[in-house]
């Protein structure tokens, strides 16, 4: 399944949904939290699995609060202090700068992956209108289906298909 990831805790293995993550996130930032499981699920793949939870150091540039909660849940990351935000890795945005805040290194047990979304799965008009100021209450409106739109368009697809991913 697209929407799942396991991880282990002392080796008892845990296991994710998306449904699950966005729960505890609250779900105001689906799209956030559908990339983050993404690049997670893209990245750890390339480690030994299951992967440790508490043993993944996350240095990212994607700051957005469903990513950061998804890293959370899944790598309790921020609890620990594991988590660093690094806008320097990406560019302003996924349009004007590919690839944006999509980046992602994980380290796991001394090596460490690199996760890059691939062009295209992020809309401008997403990007746009996210990063408008004062927006009317159509615009908000319209803001919240985008993200939807993105989640729902994004979570039946396969990591790989989403995000690039190499040995650092």
């Amino acid at each position: 399944m697209h929407d799942i990831i396991t991880v282990a805790e002392n080796g008892m293995k845990l296991t994710f949904s998306f449904h699950d993550i966005n729960t505890y996130h609250g779900g105001g930032f689906p799209g956030g939290v559908t990339h983050a499981l993404k690049a997670m699920q893209a990245g750890f793949a390339l480690f030994d699995q299951p992967v440790e939870r508490r043993e993944i150091v996350i240095n990212t540039a994607f700051s957005g609060p469903g990513g950061r909660d998804a890293m959370e849940m899944v790598t309790r990351a921020l609890t620990d202090n594991r988590l660093t935000i690094d806008k320097s890795l990406g560019g302003k945005n996924v349009i004007d700068e590919f690839p944006g805040p999509y980046v992602w290194h994980f380290t796991y047990r001394g090596k460490t992956v690199e996760a890059v979304i691939k062009p295209g799965h992020v809309r401008e008009e997403f990007v746009r209108l996210g990063a408008k100021a004062d927006k009317t209450p159509k615009e908000a409106e319209q803001l919240e289906d985008l993200k939807a739109e993105m989640a729902n368009r994004l979570l039946p697809l396969s990591a790989n298909e989403i995000y690039t991913t190499r040995f650092l």
